[in-house]
Order: C-alpha cells, then sequence, then structure tokens
C-alpha cells in the first residue's frame, strides 16, 4: 500500500506507475482516492471545528450557571446537544470513508523501482547473468518422476488415493536427499548471520491481507473451514507477520531471518497438477529468507539476497541464472524482483526455483511495522527471497547430477548430511 500523500501531491506519477503494469483499469481508482479523501479530510476539519466550538460553549455553560443565567444556558446547552448529534455522525461517515480509501489504496499497485524493465507479462522478463556452464550430457535425461522410481523415490498412486492429486510420498534416499538440501540452506544462512527461525503454519486473515494482494491470497491459500486461519503458502508471510503493530528500535536493525516450514498451495488454475511428477505440488518444504531494514538500505539488502541463493544452487553443482521481472510480471505490492531460474539438461532450458523481492514499505504500512528514528516514527522496508524449495531443487538436482546408468551423484556440500553418501544408487 503506497503513501496516501503520494496521490495527493503526485497523482500522475501514480498513474503513470498503473500504465507501466498494464492495469489501466486501475486508473479511476486514483481520481476516486482523491475524491474520498477530500470529503473525508472536510469532515475531518468540520469535526474539528465543533469539538472546538464545543469546548469554548461548555465553559461558557459553566459561567451562566454561576450567574444564574438559566435560559441562556439551556439555550447554549441545546446547541452543544445539536453538536454532539453532528459529531457523531461525522465519525460514522469518517469511519466508512476511512474503510473505502484503504479497501481501494490496497489495490494500487506500489511504486515501481525505476529499474524495472516494462512488459506486460513473464514472457518479456529479461536475462540479467548465468552462473555455471549449462551441460547436456552425451545420454538422455529422463523425466525426474522416471529418474525417482528407479531409486525407489517417488509414490504418487499412494498419495492419490490418501489426498489426491498434487501431493506425493518421498521415499528413502529421495526423501532424505531433500532434508540434506534443507538444512545445508539452513546451516548456510545461519552462517550469514540469519536467525533461524521455525514460524507458525497458520496465520489471521489480518496478516494475509497485510503482506499479499487479495488476487495472490484468493489464488494460494488454504483456509481453515470455520476459523480465522489460512495455511501459509509461504513462511515470509508468517515472518513478516511477527513483527505487525510493532515499533522497532533501530539499534536491531536490520532484521534478517531465515526459516524453515512447509508450504500449501492451492495453484488455482494450475493444469500441470494433475502431472506425475512433484514439479508443481499442492505441498512442499522451503527454506525462505526475510530482511525488515532501513529504507535506504534496502537495495543493498536485494542484490546479497539472491545471491546467496545463487551461491547455494552452485554448491549443489547446479548451473543457474537471475531473471528480472517486467514490470507486469510483478506482484502489486512488488517494488523490484528477480527469479533464480536452474538449468534443465533434460528440457535444455531453465525453470524457476526461487525468487527474491523488494516491497519498499508496502508491507509495513499494511502491517504497521515502524522504526522509531530522531524525526519519529517511519515505515520499515521488507524483503524476501526463496532460500530453497524442496521440489523444484530436487528436480534440478537430479537432473544435473545425474549419471548414464540412473545413479545420482551426491555433491560435496551435502555429503556431510547424508551419512558420507557420494552417491545414490538405482535399486536392483
Amino acid at each position: 500500500m503506497i503513501d496516501i500523500n503520494l496521490i495527493r501531491t503526485n497523482p500522475e506519477l501514480v498513474k503513470e506507475n498503473i500504465k507501466k503494469k498494464f492495469q489501466d483499469a486501475k486508473l479511476t481508482l486514483v481520481d476516486k482516492v482523491l475524491e474520498l479523501d477530500t470529503k473525508n479530510r472536510a469532515l475531518k476539519a468540520e469535526g474539528d471545528e465543533l469539538r472546538a466550538s464545543r469546548n469554548k460553549l461548555s465553559g461558557e455553560i459553566g459561567l451562566l450557571m454561576r450567574n444564574k443565567e438559566i435560559e441562556k444556558a439551556n439555550e447554549i446547552k441545546a446547541q452543544v446537544v445539536k453538536n454532539n448529534e453532528r459529531i457523531v455522525e461525522i465519525e460514522k461517515e469518517e469511519e466508512a470513508l476511512t474503510a473505502e480509501i484503504k479497501q481501494i489504496m490496497m489495490t494500487i499497485p506500489n511504486i515501481i523501482d525505476s529499474t524495472v524493465p516494462i512488459g506486460k507479462d513473464d514472457s518479456e522478463n529479461v536475462e540479467v547473468q548465468k552462473y555455471g556452464e549449462p551441460v547436456v550430457p552425451a545420454f538422455e535425461i529422463p523425466y525426474h518422476a522416471d529418474i525417482l522410481a528407479k531409486i525407489g523415490g517417488l509414490d504418487k498412486d499412494s498419495a492419490g488415493r490418501t489426498s489426491g492429486n498434487g501431493f506425493y510420498y518421498l521415499m528413502g534416499d529421495a526423501a532424505r536427499l531433500v532434508t540434506a538440501m534443507i538444512n545445508f540452506a539452513r546451516d548456510y544462512m545461519i552462517n550469514q548471520n540469519f536467525t533461524y527461525c521455525i514460524p507458525p503454519f497458520m496465520i489471521r486473515s489480518d496478516v494475509v491481507n497485510g503482506v499479499m494482494s487479495f488476487a495472490e491470497m484468493s489464488a494460494m491459500m488454504y483456509k481453515i473451514e470455520g476459523e480465522d486461519l489460512f495455511l501459509i503458502g509461504t513462511s515470509e508471510h508468517s515472518m513478516i507477520g511477527k513483527f505487525k503493530d510493532q515499533i522497532i528500535k533501530e539499534t536491531e536493525l536490520p532484521i534478517t531471518m531465515t526459516s524453515y516450514s512447509p508450504c500449501f498451495r492451492k495453484e488455482v488454475g494450475a493444469h500441470g497438477i494433475v502431472e506425475r511428477g512433484i514439479y508443481r505440488v499442492h505441498q512442499f518444504e522451503k527454506q525462505e529468507m526475510i530482511v525488515i531494514c532501513k529504507p535506504e538500505d534496502s537495495m543493498e539488502w536485494y542484490n546479497k539476497m539472491w545471491a546467496f541463493t545463487v551461491d547455494i544452487f552452485r554448491q549443489l553443482d547446479i548451473p543457474v541464472r537471475t531473471l528480472e521481472c517486467c514490470s507486469g510480471d510483478l506482484a502489486d505490492l512488488k517494488v523490484k524482483s528477480c527469479d533464480i531460474e536452474a538449468w534443465s539438461p533434460r528440457q535444455q532450458k531453465y525453470f524457476e526455483v526461487g525468487s527474491c523481492s523488494t516491497l519498499g514499505d508496502a508491507q509495513a504500512r499494511r502491517l504497521g511495522i515502524r522504526a522509531k528514528g530522531e524525526k519519529g516514527n517511519y515505515y520499515l522496508h521488507t524483503l524476501n527471497n526463496t532460500v530453497l524449495a524442496s521440489t523444484r531443487a530436487l528436480i534440478a538436482l537430479l537432473e544435473n547430477n545425474l549419471n548414464e546408468d540412473g545413479s545420482i551423484n551426491i555433491p560435496k556440500a551435502l555429503q556431510p548430511y547424508m551419512g558420507g553418501k557420494t552417491k545414490i544408487e538405482v535399486k536392483g
């Protein structure tokens, strides 16, 4: 949510930003906010004037009563009653207008960074840099579900009976490999001085509304029936929500945290949910990172954060690239975002394994996350980044570390987490 002062002082900038995101249907919302805000401020001024008048008249009543001017005192009392009735009306109107303004403001997209490329959708995202040499081996790389089948690592049939499409059992060394990757990613982030956290896996609606747009919530979140609770789609939501309505001391900044959690996603409209593999699923595990910092530090942290993920994947012997998200591909709360994509030798192209974003002060405004500075309180900036998402990281690792006989090399970084094993062999 942007600062309403920006709409008051520079509505054309806000409209231009909406155009850059190809959301022209929202252009009228800027004028609507200005109209409602003008009414609201006029009501506030009227209310303040009436309260001042009430205080003055109340003082006069006391003086008149002491001077036995009862009739005149009663006339003024009647005026005070009338003023009070109008003040009550104004407060109700203000409350309704404030709620309407907030509702609209939460749908107006955040101001994107000047470096964001302009484009309509993800097809116009821009490659920034490649890390590692993408290799296509002389032998054919099978589909990842078939690789897992050879090592006895995947059972989707049983998961279909227990849970339906989009779920899976990981078995044996495949399950152990996922745990090894998560633990390696956790330890890597702890070594970068991030505080390790296991957060709540359910959050309330006020937190959900604070961290994401309504459209994202509808497409992603599972709601717990009969309760004000949602299953998290990613743990950054509960980690950012931890600081809701808090005033943080500047000496405590930046706040850097890394978390483990399962993630649950509806994946509305995802045709790939019925596939036999684990690329698009309803449940996976993830190591995440968030930063809460001063506004002037957020871009520096943004560049540090995505670089951490690149380094982790390179230590897993997986070539990756960074892709700058264009304006039309940015979620409404985001200022700037990049995807980290891993090389798929089977498909001979890259696919998304993580995303890094800075959201400016949008989430902080929605959730009331501020710092106390020398010149008063101010909203902080929030950032998030995927350290490692289990299923997609597993696919990338399998394809890039596969041998022709179906065995899988275990990267050196993971061997201590796999009991010293260097290879996963095919099941006889």
